[in-house]
């Protein structure tokens, strides 16, 4: 049995366009009752930040990360995604793969710390001009706001608005599968246009983020997404994951 909505993670247009607007539409007729809060999320533990801010490693070919990635209201294993390296230069390519999943987006870095597709979302996002993928500054307190608009992944020519603050919030020691690490932690609170349902309303997501320096990306990343239909009472979500760092080299 393939795992809850694999094949919106696969690509972005794994399913045809009208089976994507029946399903959001038998979502649209669920109760709203059928929103549940997320189940809390890792704790870290609050620390002194360093007396000098460490450099964010820089990225080299062959550099991996492996993840599990689990849906934050039930703890349901979803996958395990490797990340890795490929190509390094004026743009950054990561690719990404999974035993269970299958082939998966790439992530494409340009430089290294701005990100020009996340595939992290559903669909990825490819964005018109870079933006930061953590904070330019590693201290408690530093926020920023960014502007901009995407497109969706292999679907060109049709550009939606993107709106997003990040926040950051200070250094926590956590520990995760792959050992203990000094992290900065921030979030994103993002609005955007969807590009699902033109009635789709009030589309915003969450992230937070535990960063790890020494290793050049995070230990855990989590995210949540809600949204209105209109002329319907009550919030739906979209799919919400957990990223935690199983193994890096």
């Amino acid at each position: 049995m393939k795992p809850p909505l694999e094949d919106f993670l696969r690509t972005p247009e794994a399913l045809p366009s009208p089976v994507r607007r029946s399903l959001l539409l038998m979502l649209a007729a669920l109760p709203a009752a059928c929103v549940t809060h997320p189940l809390e999320g890792p704790q870290g533990t609050t620390v002194a930040g360093p007396g000098t801010t460490p450099p964010i490693r820089p990225p080299q070919v062959g550099q991996e990360w492996v993840y599990t990635v689990r849906d934050v209201y039930n703890r349901n294993f979803v996958g395990v995604v490797t990340e890795k390296v490929v190509a390094v230069g004026d743009t950054v390519r990561i690719a990404r793969t999974s035993p269970t999943l299958g082939p998966l987006p790439d992530e494409i870095q340009k430089p290294w710390g701005t990100i020009v597709q996340d595939p992290h979302w559903s669909p990825a996002v490819r964005f018109t001009k870079p933006l930061p993928l953590w904070p330019t500054e590693l201290r408690p307190g530093w926020d920023a706001q960014f502007r901009d608009s995407y497109e969706v992944w292999n679907q060109p020519g049709y550009d939606y608005w993107w709106e997003a603050v990040m926040s950051a919030v200070g250094w926590e020691e956590i520990t995760v599968p792959a050992g203990k690490f000094r992290t900065f932690k921030y979030r994103n609170q993002i609005h955007y246009q969807s590009n699902e349902l033109v009635y789709r309303l009030d589309s915003t997501r969450r992230e937070t983020i535990w960063l790890a320096p020494e290793i050049g990306r995070w230990v855990v990343r989590r995210s949540e997404g809600e949204y209105l239909i209109e002329d319907r009472g009550g919030t739906m979500r979209e799919d919400n994951w957990e990223w935690e760092l199983q193994s890096w080299k």
